[in-house]
C-alpha cells in the first residue's frame, strides 16, 4: 500500500522488475494458484508461500514501505519473480491476499 493505504496497480508492481523476463515470470505467478497462506497487514507488509519446483514452498515477504523483498528462493534477481508475483496478486485480488492479517512467524522475523 502507498502512504494513503491504497493497493498498488499491477503496472506499478511490474515496473519494479529488474528485466523483461522477470516481468513475464512475475505476471505468470500473479494468480492465486501457486500461493497459499498469503496475507497483508497494517505494518505495510505482504507475505505468502509459493509452490515451486522443490518440495518446500518459497517463503516470500515484501515490506511495502521500502519496498524491500525477502524470498527463500535461490534467485539473484531483486526483486525475484516470487516477490513480483505476490505483489501482482495482492494488487489484483483482495480475496486472495486478505488485509489486516497477522504475519506468520517467518515473515515477522524477516520484517523485524
Amino acid at each position: 500500500m502507498n502512504h494513503q493505504g491504497v493497493r498498488w496497480t499491477a503496472e506499478q508492481v511490474l515496473a519494479l522488475a529488474p528485466d523483461a523476463a522477470s516481468r513475464r515470470a512475475g505476471s505468470r505467478l500473479g494468480t492465486a494458484g501457486p500461493w497459499s497462506a498469503a496475507g497483508c497487514g497494517g505494518a505495510g507488509a505482504v507475505w505468502g508461500l509459493c509452490e515451486g519446483s522443490g518440495g518446500t514452498p518459497y517463503r516470500t515477504v515484501v515490506d511495502l514501505t521500502g519496498p524491500a523483498y525477502g524470498c527463500s528462493c535461490p534467485s539473484r534477481k531483486f526483486p525475484c519473480k516470487h516477490a513480483l508475483g505476490l505483489l501482482v496478486l495482492w494488487a489484483a485480488d483482495e480475496r486472495a491476499v486478505p488485509g489486516d492479517a497477522e504475519a506468520p512467524d517467518w515473515a515477522r522475523r524477516w520484517l523485524d
